[in-house]
């Protein structure tokens, strides 16, 4: 017997509401029982795979600083204002303050000079800096030879500059020296 290729939605029952004889009633109303069963199994493990890479996502970028350079790499084209610089406000608060900059230096040769303060530091900035050196050296050591987009503030210049870190003749990947900025005195 035939099963007439009635699908998950064809009828089972004549144009009188008597079971159809061309097909096996119960051979289809099995295979549909498990097709809906497989379907549903689909379906919850779709959720779970969705669920546990959201978490893996959200766990890699926040321990991952390569993978968080890359994400700050792909965001500079969306926070640019109409001149093309990365857009940040006037009272940004600076990270870090340059002291040094070595001669023929990686620092050097991007532009940096003493006394500048970094607003951005690749994918560091003032809402996920947690005030420590080691946060821009993690930076520094995985984005060895690829470019980091740096915010800074040179008197009353914004300044957008590219530093490549990178083995040089002297000591470090940049050829500079950077301190964190002196706490200003709280307002009452």
């Amino acid at each position: 017997m035939q099963n007439g290729n009635v699908g998950m939605s064809g009828p089972l029952v004549d144009s009188e509401g008597y079971p159809r004889n061309d097909i096996d009633i119960y051979q289809v109303r099995q295979a549909r029982q498990t097709i809906i069963c497989l379907q549903n199994d689909h379906a919850q493990l779709l959720d779970q795979i969705h669920e546990l890479l959201n978490q893996y996502h959200a766990e890699i970028a926040t321990t991952d600083p390569e993978l968080i350079n890359r994400a700050s790499a792909l965001e500079l084209s969306n926070g640019r204002e109409h001149g093309g610089s990365l857009a940040i406000p006037l009272n940004a608060k600076p990270l870090v303050v340059v002291n040094l900059v070595s001669p023929n230096s990686p620092a050097e040769e991007a532009g940096l000079r003493v006394g500048d303060k970094i607003l951005r530091f690749g994918s560091i900035n003032e809402t996920n800096f947690k005030k420590s050196l080691e946060q821009i050296g993690e930076v520094v050591r995985n984005m060895q030879n690829q470019n980091v987009q740096l915010k800074i503030k040179r008197a009353d210049q914004f300044l957008d500059l590219v530093l490549v870190p990178k083995t040089w003749v002297g000591r470090g990947l940049l050829g500079c020296n950077i301190v964190l900025p002196p706490e200003e005195p709280m307002e009452h």
